[in-house]
């Protein structure tokens, strides 16, 4: 996720980091090249190929794909921003769940189980941020856990979800054996059943893209739109069409572009969200809670924040 001040206009002119510009530039250059051909074939042969197409379809047909281009994106963000509540969530549930081991389970009678309780909600967050980053759950949730915790979750569907698993049910027999009410039972399993709620929405915004076939009208939309708006341009703006139909496939092409970011916000993109900076979030709530040092938050490099 880019993290910055407001830029000034040097800025705002020039700065790479986090521009949708790279992803676009090779289909904006293609268009202007072409616009460049339409002027120099209007410019030498005026009576054989007029340009006289006008610009008023164009402006018809350019309002409407920016409000179809406002729908998409509009979709997409809140597609990112419903991933961020979710995890928002997680580092909420994690604080409580801390809050309510500290007083059901205290130190010093039930060490070991709050410990490992703990532990497990860490592995959870790293299970789910490999999960939707589609990397190896199994070797980002180990490290937080006992080789003989660890061994029962390889091979298992969802390893996320194998975790949250094994913490209910070391608290069910604490639970059986005495140690707790069925109502402090109740209370920790609502913590647990809401981290289940955040896996679930964030495998439904990973596993429900937008339908293809909105996308693909779009973009063809775009693209024809884009290539000829210089027979509408070129007879009254002559050598300034190239600039504007520049300007133009620039704005659509990178809404489409960012719209693509946005729609899986859980990638390495530079505007997805910072997972490994939320996870740190939970590894600081966990350490603390077990009486550890945290490490520092992650800090924005090159604006960015991972």
């Amino acid at each position: 996720m880019i993290v910055r001040s407001r830029p000034n206009l040097m800025a705002v002119l020039f700065t790479l980091q986090g521009s949708i510009l790279p992803r676009v530039a090779l289909k904006v250059s293609f268009i202007t090249a072409a616009a460049f051909g339409v002027v120099a074939v209007e410019r030498a042969w005026p009576h054989p190929f007029p340009m006289s197409a006008g610009i008023g379809p164009f402006t018809l047909v350019g309002l409407a794909l920016s409000i179809f281009l406002s729908f998409r994106n509009g979709a997409c963000y809140d597609r990112w921003w419903e991933a961020r509540k979710a995890w928002g969530t997680l580092i909420l549930e994690a604080r409580a769940f801390a809050r309510l081991l500290g007083a059901l389970l205290p130190e010093e009678r039930h060490g070991e189980l709050r410990s490992r309780a703990l532990k497990r909600v860490m592995a959870f967050a790293q299970a789910l941020r490999a999960q939707m980053r589609r990397e190896d759950e199994m070797a980002a949730a180990s490290p937080w856990l006992a080789e003989t915790e660890a061994a029962p979750l390889r091979g298992r569907p969802s390893v996320a979800d194998a975790v949250l698993v094994h913490l209910t049910a070391d608290l069910g027999r604490t639970q059986r054996a005495g140690a707790l009410t069925d109502i402090q039972f109740g209370l920790l399993e609502q913590k647990i059943a809401a981290l289940g709620q955040v896996q679930i929405v964030c495998e439904r915004i990973q596993g429900t893209p937008l339908p293809f076939a909105y996308t693909l009208l779009l973009y063809r939309t775009a693209w024809i739109y884009c290539l000829l708006l210089p027979f509408g341009l070129a007879g009254t703006l002559g050598w300034v069409t190239p600039l504007v139909t520049a300007l133009v496939a620039y704005t659509f092409f990178g809404l489409d572009a960012l719209g693509d970011e946005l729609e899986d916000p859980f990638g390495t993109e530079p505007n997805d969200l910072p997972l490994d900076a939320l996870v740190r979030v939970v590894e600081g709530i966990v350490l603390d809670a077990l009486g550890e040092p945290a490490p520092p938050p992650l800090t924005p490099e090159g604006f960015v924040l991972r």
